[in-house]
């Protein structure tokens, strides 16, 4: 099971911090993502980070001004944003594969969180 919490109303220019807990000790070694999906569009891949030394990938949208980290111990992985525009506005939702590898297709996880609403204001 994977729970996402920090969405919300955010500021644009401002930073936002998402955190997914999983449950289950299996989830600390597989590959963790963030993906979004704003309304009317298709679902997005954001972040990445693999299951073993724990590798990032980004997409082009939010290289540079995100990262994406875990903590095995407490079975957590988070996504920090900074300069958050509307175009950010999305459900941001946490998702896992059963390998230590990374993806950026969605079709690729079998575990997915409920999602959390993120708005930027301008």
């Amino acid at each position: 099971q994977l729970v996402e919490s920090g969405g919300g109303l955010v500021q644009a220019g401002g930073p936002l911090r998402l955190s997914c807990a999983a449950s289950g000790r299996a989830f600390r070694s597989y590959a963790m993502a963030w993906f979004r999906q704003a309304a009317g569009k298709e679902r997005e891949f954001v972040a990445c980070i693999g299951g073993s030394i724990g590798v990032p990938s980004y997409a082009d949208s939010v290289k540079g001004r995100s990262t994406i980290s875990r903590d095995k111990a407490e079975n957590t992985v988070s996504l920090r944003m900074n300069i958050l525009t509307p175009e950010d506005t999305a459900v941001y939702s946490c998702a896992a594969r059963a390998t230590v590898v990374c993806s950026r297709s969605h079709y690729d996880y079998g575990f997915w969180g409920r999602g959390t609403q993120v708005t930027v204001s301008s």
